[in-house]
């Protein structure tokens, strides 16, 4: 089924698994798929299923109707006017956030229409992104009076500060080619061929050995973090330990002998 597709009687929110590869499709259409607290709490159930499954090569985040996420439900935030409430729905929204970053396997977020706020957050928050050409990303929190500060966590982590700052004061809305040359999203595909691009790049990370794919996303995460010379002795403890790993024997091998790999996932 296309991601831009929902019968209206699905949950809000689908999986589909394939091959290795677990789509999980935002089913909020009529909502523009806003991330409420029964969102979160799906995406996060999901998350943690998908943590603790070994068979799962990579996870796809797509979305169902005209647009791919429009951020927090922003009716539902204003029928709970209290700080509590708050603190604990951007703290369950962070967490979700957290959860895609830590996640084993890579993160693809498959973007169409507009992505804002909390949605370019989502966007920011996967390892890549593949975005329609006429997709359209913004932090517009500033446009009522709010400040994305959440966002603003994982869209600074993508962009250079200037990039990112300027889209937080000002709201404005950035074309997918802008997105592509600020670093928020990897690849650009016309809108006709957006399933088949983001298939293309999940079918070449399952063609790789899970234990390289999973070594490198957990190592790529945290040396992100370290000073210098602290990331490249962490780096190097971890690529000695994965050359020990049976794929990486088998990889030379096939290599050096002119064949394809037979990974074994250890």
């Amino acid at each position: 089924m296309s991601a831009q597709q929902a019968p209206a009687a699905d949950p809000i929110l689908l999986r589909d698994d394939r091959d290795g590869v677990v789509t999980l499709t935002l089913n909020r259409p009529a909502r523009f798929n806003a991330l409420s607290e029964e969102m979160l709490s799906a995406l996060q159930t999901a998350l943690e299923g998908i943590a603790a499954d070994e068979t799962v090569r990579c996870v796809v985040v797509a979305a169902a109707g005209k647009a791919f996420c429009a951020g927090h439900d922003l009716k539902q935030m204003r029928a709970n006017p209290k700080q509590d409430y708050y603190e604990a729905l951007f703290t369950r929204c962070s967490q979700v956030m957290q959860s895609i970053v830590n996640l084993p396997v890579p993160v693809i977020a498959q973007v169409h229409g507009m992505a804002t706020a909390a949605g370019c957050q989502l966007v920011a928050s996967c390892d890549l992104a593949v975005a329609a050409e006429s997709a359209t990303f913004a932090v517009s929190g500033i446009n009522v009076g709010l400040f994305c500060s959440t966002p603003a966590v994982a869209l600074s982590r993508n962009v250079s500060p200037k990039h990112a700052f300027d889209m937080l004061v000002t709201g404005r809305f950035i074309s997918s080619a802008e997105a592509l040359s600020f670093g928020l999203v990897s690849r650009v595909a016309p809108d006709a061929e957006l399933d088949k691009a983001v298939a293309a790049l999940t079918s070449d990370i399952c063609a790789k050995s899970p234990v390289a794919i999973r070594t490198g996303k957990a190592m790529f995460s945290r040396q992100r973090s370290m000073g210098l010379e602290e990331a490249y002795a962490y780096a190097g403890n971890v690529m000695a330990c994965n050359m020990m790993a049976e794929d990486a024997g088998e990889g030379i091998d096939a290599f050096i002998e002119k064949r394809k790999p037979k990974w074994k996932g250890r």
